[in-house]
């Protein structure tokens, strides 16, 4: 018999899971974080080459690139493991009042 992806069919005493279900490891989730970290941190340091280097008007594009992506870096490289599953912040029962 064959079992619906993400399902588990007990098989006498042992419930078998679907591998396709499981998250990604850490390591491989922390190192593709690092990855993109580290490229937006590359363009950082080119937006602030070419302030010195390009003339007036775009000079100001570029420093505004390179004062930007620090934040837009970091919120990149946190956007990997998410603890929080859909639809867990929905009560089941609303919570009893002191009153």
């Amino acid at each position: 018999m064959a079992t619906e992806a993400g399902s588990a069919k007990n098989a006498g005493s042992e419930v078998v899971y679907d591998v396709t279900s499981a998250p990604k490891s850490l390591t491989n989730d922390l190192s593709g974080r690092q990855k993109r970290y580290f490229i937006s941190m590359m363009i950082r340091t080119l937006c602030f080459i070419l302030t010195v280097i390009l003339p007036s008007p775009f000079r100001w594009i570029a420093l505004a690139g390179a004062v930007t992506l620090p934040y837009i870096a970091v919120v990149i490289a946190n956007a990997g493991r998410e603890t929080i599953t859909p639809g867990s912040a929905l009560l089941a029962k609303k919570p009893r009042s002191l009153s």
